[in-house]
């Protein structure tokens, strides 16, 4: 899409928010700024299936979308399931973080003259310049490097960038924000950090791979943050004094990763901006569980059709009888202005969450991405601080991490 297509759509998007001069302007100032969302989530290739990244129309990023919303960039991510720390977990963790890799990688084979893949800012900033869409890829979950840092850079030599220690469940690396409550995990087990998990770290520093400390326990963060030689990121997390979940981030979470030089990436997940109800959200996973939507996969048209028509019908009378949170841009603006407040606009970031239960109001698909940016400026931000917001301190941070590596 040449800059005059991508102005245009942008107009079209951002008009119903701003008076027309103003979103005129939001949108020549969106099409000026190299954006970054630092988490998508794609299928294990097995789910793919033949799956065109070009167009697909139940896939909230595709290149078309990218290209129409003006979204230059992304992270897409490397994820496994929490299994259980045996030889046979960590054998599952692993075939499933390579079979989201190999997602990545038929994306960009295939796609070669659209999108290419970035494994430093050096190379972001030049395939960017180029006019093309740049991949960067992320991991989800220490779980598949089985408790050894040594296993680490197999994965950094596959791209990764960065890494994020836990997900749902804690690790042999430290404690989730998220136990896992069906197994009766307690709220942690290991205080923090494990010997395992600091040695991760180490070797992530001298590797030159982001530390991530998002769905990491409070108390795992910060241990994280502090421990690092490097700045740490958070790739998708919110604000937990507007959304009190032990998924978001409290105030001394957020300074830490401020204090490591890092910097938080707000994401745009509904029910991480506003808390739902308990209920809705227990029921919703229940049924989940029930049939199959496990383990990263939140579509249900890869269940077989009569699992998928049952999860319809039975998440029908959830969405009834417990209303959804409907969270919107201007919600998610609110995460970002209190983070921007609490610790600088230099350590700030937005992400969506696309593909992995992210996307709200205004901000469904990488489409609307230019809905974001106008609701940044209608708050009043400079397009100095949007250049920093939308990929410029996540691009400072990745920088310093090379630079860190480079000195060991």
């Amino acid at each position: 899409m040449n800059h005059l297509s991508r102005v245009l759509t942008a107009m079209i998007v951002v008009s119903a928010s701003l008076p027309a001069g103003a979103a005129t302007e939001s949108a020549r100032l969106h099409d000026r700024l190299f954006t970054i969302d630092t988490h998508v989530d794609v299928p294990r290739i097995e789910d793919a299936a033949e799956l065109d990244l070009i167009n697909a129309p139940n896939t909230q990023v595709d290149i078309r979308k990218m290209k129409s919303g003006g979204l230059d960039a992304a992270f897409f991510i490397v994820f496994s399931s929490q299994t259980e720390l045996t030889p046979a977990g960590y054998e599952a963790a692993n075939a499933e973080a390579l079979a989201r890799f190999a997602t990545i990688r038929r994306m960009l084979d295939r796609h070669g003259n659209h999108i290419q893949l970035a494994t430093s800012v050096a190379e972001a900033r030049k395939i960017h310049a180029a006019g093309k869409l740049v991949a960067f890829i992320g991991m989800e979950n220490g779980n598949p490097l089985a408790g050894s840092a040594e296993n680490l850079k197999a994965f950094y030599d596959r791209g990764v960038r960065y890494l994020g220690i836990t997900h749902m469940g804690h690790n042999d690396l430290g404690d989730s924000a998220n136990p896992n409550t069906r197994k009766g995990e307690p709220e942690t087990i290991h205080g923090g950090l494990t010997d395992a998990g600091r040695a991760v770290v180490a070797e992530a520093n001298r590797l030159g791979i982001m530390v991530d400390v998002s769905h990491a326990h409070r108390d795992t963060a910060i241990e994280i943050a502090r421990a690092s030689t490097a700045p740490v990121i958070a790739s998708h997390s919110a604000v937990r004094a507007l959304a009190d979940i032990t998924r978001n981030m409290d105030d001394d979470q957020l300074t830490a990763v401020r204090d490591s030089g890092g910097v938080v990436q707000i994401v745009a997940f509904n029910t991480y901006l506003k808390k739902a109800l308990p209920e809705r959200m227990d029921n919703i996973i229940k049924l989940a569980i029930e049939v199959g939507l496990t383990g990263g996969n939140h579509d249900p048209n890869t269940l077989p059709e009569d699992v998928r028509k049952r999860y319809l019908a039975e998440r029908a009378e959830i969405d009834s009888k417990w209303p959804a949170i409907k969270s919107t841009v201007a919600d998610f603006a609110d995460h970002i202005d209190y983070a921007v407040n609490l610790i600088g606009i230099d350590h700030v970031g937005i992400s969506s969450d696309f593909g992995g239960g992210g996307g709200i109001e205004g901000w469904r698909n990488a489409a609307e991405t230019p809905n974001v940016t106008a609701e940044l400026v209608r708050r009043g931000y400079s397009e100095a601080d949007l250049e920093k917001l939308w990929g410029g301190n996540l691009l400072r941070v990745m920088a310093a991490v090379e630079q860190a590596a480079g000195a060991q």
